[in-house]
């Protein structure tokens, strides 16, 4: 395959959108700015590739649609930010590694096996709709200062709306 050419301006102008995208949600890029723009010409190149930008980190089915938990910002971030302070390629920390405070330590993958993801999403869409809140997949959280609601595990760390920690979060469902 010939080797794709990754413009700096595409770069820098990604990094610049991504930087005030997770200023903006609460989120913290990898300070480590080289690395964050190796992450970037990844998820470039796979945009080039797939259509999409896939974690860099990841081996790409290229069919969006098996891909779709990994594509960035994949559905693992927030759950790895939580438990390891970083996600999967570290393109997001936590804020005490952003500021330098602790060191990123390596991520154990979340993403289930091949043969485990399809029928696990087989499962997901064959299933019914939950007939009572209390038949629903995640429990639904909400942001106690601004109402954001959310429905995962557990509460994001940061509020995307009003930044709070997610200390002020309560179960909502």
């Amino acid at each position: 395959m010939a080797e794709m050419e990754i413009r700096e301006e595409a770069v820098e102008s990604i990094y610049q959108r991504l930087k005030r995208e997770a200023d903006s949600g609460g989120y913290h890029l990898n300070p480590d700015i080289d690395f964050t723009k190796d992450l970037i010409r990844g998820l470039l190149t796979n945009e080039a590739r797939y259509g999409y930008w896939s974690c860099p980190c990841r081996i790409a089915s290229g069919g969006k649609d098996e891909d779709l938990d990994i594509i960035c910002p994949c559905d693992y971030r927030d759950p790895d930010l939580t438990d390891f302070g970083a996600c999967y390629c570290a393109l997001y920390v936590s804020r005490a590694i952003a500021r330098g405070e602790k060191v990123a330590q390596s991520i154990p993958e979340r993403r289930p096996p091949p043969e485990k993801r399809k029928p696990q999403k087989e499962a997901e869409h064959s299933a019914n709709a939950p007939e009572s809140a209390t038949e629903l997949p995640y429990p639904v959280w909400r942001c106690k200062v601004c109402g954001y609601l959310c429905a995962r595990d557990d509460p994001p760390e940061v509020c995307p709306i009003c930044k709070v920690p997610k200390e002020r979060f309560e179960r909502f469902m």
